[in-house]
């Protein structure tokens, strides 16, 4: 099945969205952008998934990222799913609205194209539905990040915040993110990088752990 691996650049389809019609190109405009799926609308896990990533859409925004979900549901479906959503969140449907538009892929174009179909997951007529997918699309259009979710399990939308965060403090620099890490965290120097370059790049200093193989590959650096 076709789809987007590491560094691959979106391809610029021009989509119907509950914000009207749009070329993802213009949409993402030189943001970050995150594209994520879900299996279909008026279904428990996906809606507190779209509510969660609501919430959490001023914290997107912070960080220039703009966010589009889809499926392969109707628009008029998406327009009649968001009140229930912005309901799960304790909003007023009749004055406020989703802040970001949802795809309406009903003939899959975009599913097929990106490899966002789950085999194991049909509808009514035996067709897969969308999977819970992750697209991280830097501001050069390319794919940063992808994770993929079965349809039984919802997305942490803090994790995806948090990789965000990992993505855009490591772009274009030197240095990597470990375990767990979270802003303000040490973050690690790369393995083949002399001493005598880890110095001149990170005056903050670079202490590193002792390791049975006497190997100084974990090396950390305060975040600048």
């Amino acid at each position: 099945m076709p789809g987007m691996l590491l560094g691959d650049v979106l391809p610029n389809f021009a989509v119907e969205t509950t914000c009207g019609g749009m070329k993802l190109h213009d949409f993402l405009g030189d943001s970050w952008g995150i594209l994520f799926s879900h299996p279909r609308d008026f279904t428990p896990v996906c809606t507190t998934e779209l509510g969660r990533a609501a919430r959490l859409s001023s914290e997107f925004s912070k960080r220039k990222v703009k966010m589009i979900a889809l499926s392969i549901d109707s628009l008029e479906n998406h327009h009649g799913w968001t009140k229930d959503i912005l309901a799960y969140n304790c909003e007023e449907s009749a004055c406020c609205s989703l802040p970001f538009p949802i795809i309406a892929d009903s003939k899959r174009e975009l599913a097929i194209a990106l490899g966002m179909l789950d085999a194991d997951e049909k509808d009514k007529d035996g067709m897969p539905l969308t999977a819970r997918c992750v697209f991280i699309i830097g501001p050069d259009k390319k794919l940063k990040l992808s994770v993929l979710y079965p349809a039984t399990t919802g997305r942490n939308f803090d994790e995806i915040l948090r990789v965000v965060d990992s993505l855009q403090l490591t772009a274009g620099r030197q240095l990597s993110t470990p375990a767990d890490w979270r802003p303000g965290d040490c973050v690690m120097v790369p393995a083949g990088m002399s001493e005598e370059e880890a110095a001149s790049l990170f005056p903050a200093g670079v202490y590193s752990k002792d390791l049975p193989s006497g190997k100084k590959y974990l090396r950390y650096t305060h975040q600048q």
